[in-house]
């Protein structure tokens, strides 16, 4: 049987602010256990939340940056449950009146655009967290994130692969981050997401019993989760058995899920409207103060650089992944002045790795837009050839100076003289006569060999156009 794979995300996007969502207790990072958790978030008697207008502005903002309807009156809700590091014994969050509705984005993958639907976003705290290792048998509990804004954003479930989910949860990063509401900081926790994920016979209309993959925090174990439990129903139905729904964990060491507690309804959790929180009421005029602060988006921006800087799709897709990154490349081409595909090439290849190896991000990049543009300069006017950049390019990251100082420092520049390349050319014919023979009666990747032995004498430096041509002519 040929089965189908249906996938909706639910994804949790901490939200920028410097204060908690209804209490004024800083939620900067890496503060030690229960140092930033004050009576409200510790739900002490006789307290009462505050919303955090500013987390309002963001959820705002996210639902006009996606199509969505904002919505003018939004209800606060308690959700109801225990857990240990949940102390009031119920979350406030949003459930029949959301302040965000019906949006979508746009994926790629493999060439194929494709529309996905946003159900909702709505607002929500964080509940804190359990502590397993060195407390001898017993949990702790760090209650710092308790009361942290959230915007839950709910995906439709329009998407067939992993590799589609983890398409759009990496649009849905570009997105927020674009819109400086929240650092999508995976490792700190700052950007997850459940995976609802089921199958159904091919051409079956209805959807089949899903299972919840709670709580992934990088894009890989998104696509290696998703795809071990999608075999994991398959070979369940397939040998006469049935999913359950459940929520379960994956574990990354083993690199599958198992179960952890029986799934939820809506009803198990006594949802109510939270009687010490007022109903959010937006006007238009907040609505539109907020609609003129959206900057360009991706999608806007991608389309923008295969117009104005004649890019492929691809690499205005790459390049405009990040805010920061898009930019450094438009600082790049503005400071170099032509030739923006040579700037795309040196960014996404050569930057890039160097930024990948050191784990670096491009704004922390060694390598400014600035002094990458001396170099690409220098490629341009022929005093170095692309491969004498790579060098120092690689001088320039240690810290050794700008292209021109390292260019001076170790005589580094390109002969473009035609007489010396020539002498050169003669040179290595003369000691290769058989080559020379092998060459001429018919085995044309000899070139290479001549190209090779002319680039090593001239230790790299001989200009390679020149060195093609000029070799063309005499073999």
């Amino acid at each position: 049987m040929e089965w189908e794979t249906v996938i909706g995300l639910e994804i949790h996007a901490q939200l920028a602010t410097k204060s908690k969502i209804f209490s004024p207790a800083a939620t900067a990072y890496g503060a030690a256990p229960n140092t930033q958790a004050c009576a409200i978030d510790l739900g002490l008697p006789g307290v009462l939340p505050v919303l955090n207008k500013e987390a309002v502005r963001m959820a705002a903002k996210f639902g006009l940056a996606v199509g969505a309807k904002v919505a003018k009156r939004s209800v606060f809700a308690r959700k109801n449950y225990f857990y240990p590091d949940l102390p009031k014994g119920y979350q406030i969050s949003q459930y029949e009146l959301p302040i965000v509705e019906k949006g979508q984005t746009e994926i790629e993958v493999e060439g194929a655009t494709k529309i996905v639907g946003i159900t909702r976003a709505h607002l929500e705290e964080d509940a804190g967290k359990s502590l397993h290792e060195d407390f001898s048998g017993m949990s702790g509990i760090d209650l710092n994130r308790a009361g942290t804004p959230l915007l839950e954003i709910v995906s439709e479930p329009d998407m067939r692969s992993a590799k589609e989910a983890v398409a759009y949860m990496k649009k849905i990063h570009s997105i927020v981050r674009y819109l400086e509401i929240c650092d999508g900081n995976m490792q700190e926790g700052s950007f997850r997401c459940d995976a609802n994920v089921s199958v159904r016979p091919k051409g079956q209309a209805a959807f089949g019993t899903r299972a919840e993959l709670k709580n992934l925090n990088s894009f890989r174990f998104v696509e290696r989760a998703i795809n071990f439990e999608v075999e994991r129903q398959i070979d369940l139905l397939e040998s006469g058995g049935q999913v359950v729904q459940e929520t379960r964990l994956y574990d990354a060491d083993k690199g599958e899920t198992r179960p952890m507690r029986s799934k939820e309804e809506a009803n198990d959790y006594r949802y109510f409207p939270d009687p010490d929180l007022l109903p959010v009421v937006l006007d238009d005029e907040f609505i539109a103060r907020v609609r003129a602060t959206l900057p360009e988006l991706p999608d806007g921006k991608k389309h923008r650089f295969v117009q104005q800087y004649e890019l492929s799709t691809y690499d205005a897709e790459v390049l405009t992944s990040s805010r920061e990154l898009a930019d450094y490349y438009e600082q790049l081409v503005a400071a170099v002045g032509s030739n923006p595909k040579l700037c795309a090439n040196w960014v996404m290849g050569d930057l890039s790795a160097a930024l990948n190896k050191h784990n670096l991000e491009i704004q922390t990049s060694p390598v400014t837009a600035q002094l990458l543009a001396g170099m690409l300069q220098r490629i341009e006017d022929n005093t170095i050839s692309g491969k004498i950049a790579k060098q120092v390019f690689e001088a320039m990251w240690q810290g050794e100076g700008d292209a021109d100082t390292i260019i001076a420092a170790q005589g580094l520049t390109q002969v473009t003289d035609s007489g010396a390349i020539e002498a050169v050319i003669d040179e290595i014919i003369a000691q290769n006569p058989k080559q020379l023979a092998d060459y001429r009666s018919g085995k044309d990747k000899l070139f290479g060999f001549f190209v090779g032995q002319v680039m090593k004498v001239t230790q790299g430096k001989a200009n390679p156009a020149q060195v093609n041509e000029l070799l063309k002519k005499k073999l």
